[in-house]
Parts: C-alpha cells; sequence; structure tokens
C-alpha cells in the first residue's frame, strides 16, 4: 500500500485569477498589485487572464469578491489591501470582518481565494511586507486553483467508477 501525496502545482497556464484591490492605504496596496501581478505572469498566468477590481477598502473586498465568484469565470480570487493598526479599535473590526468576508467567499463558492490583506502595526511594517505578501497570494492563487482541480477530477473519477 503507498499513499499518494499531491505536491504543489505552481503552473498557471490556463487559469484564469480575478483580483480584489483595496484602494485605501494605496501606496501599499498598488506595491502588493505589482508584485502579485507579477508573480502570476512569471507562473504562466497569461496578462489577458487577469482581471482586476478596485474598491474603496478592505471592507468591500468580500462583496466584490462574491460577484466575481457569482460570475464562474474565475479559476482563483485573490484579495489585496492594507490595514493599519490606528489609535481605534477600527483595525480590529476591519480586519477580522475582512478576513471573514474573504472566508466565506471561499468556502461559500468552492473557488479559492488567496488572502493577501496585509494587518499591521504601522506604515513602515506594511511597505516592508507588500511585495512579499503579494507574491506570496500569487502563488497561494494558483497552487490552491491547481490542488482544486486534481480534487475535481478524483471526485470525478470516483463518479464514473461507481456507474454501473
Amino acid at each position: 500500500m503507498s499513499v499518494e501525496i499531491l505536491v504543489p502545482e505552481l503552473a498557471g497556464a490556463d487559469l484564469r485569477v480575478g483580483i480584489v484591490q483595496s484602494r485605501f492605504n494605496e501606496p501599499v496596496c498598488l506595491a502588493l498589485r505589482k508584485a502579485c501581478v507579477t508573480e502570476l505572469l512569471s507562473l504562466g498566468v497569461r496578462a489577458e487572464d487577469v482581471l482586476i477590481a478596485t474598491v474603496p477598502g478592505a471592507l468591500e473586498i468580500p462583496f466584490a469578491l462574491q460577484k466575481m465568484a457569482e460570475a464562474d469565470q474565475f479559476d482563483a480570487l485573490v484579495a489585496l489591501g492594507a490595514v493599519i493598526r490606528g489609535e481605534t479599535y477600527h483595525f480590529e473590526l476591519v480586519a477580522n470582518e475582512s478576513a471573514k468576508g474573504i472566508s466565506d467567499v471561499a468556502l461559500g463558492f468552492g473557488i479559492p481565494v488567496a488572502n493577501g490583506v496585509l494587518t499591521t502595526e504601522d506604515d513602515a511594517q506594511a511597505e516592508v511586507r507588500a511585495e512579499d505578501k503579494g507574491r506570496d497570494a500569487a502563488r497561494a492563487a494558483v497552487e490552491m486553483a491547481n490542488l482544486a482541480s486534481r480534487l475535481e477530477d478524483l471526485a470525478a473519477a470516483d463518479e464514473e467508477e461507481e456507474i454501473p
């Protein structure tokens, strides 16, 4: 008996990826987007297979992701934004609710959604982490799209075996 392990697959050819990017904390968000798109292209996703929608802030990201998921045109989605701690409770509210909404879209629609929303203590941390976070989100989206496809293929093969 052998154990089958599905190894990560980072080939982005033939994948369509939707990106929702917050405009709040725009310099950080633009750095996130640049790194994300650059990495998607380096993984083989074609530029014409990437769609970017911008929204006012992190709380609006889940709604746009939901609309993209409803369109059923994407293999994976990416959420990009920056929530930077301030002097009020607002940071926790925005960070928690945007993360929950992003997760709800992924689970509700069965589509991989890479969470590239930074949550940092200050602007300096956000600037330092933006490039890595954008790149990591792209890699997660491609890997999870490929994993989802492989798992769907397994399910389809099991169904075919059950047909008498």
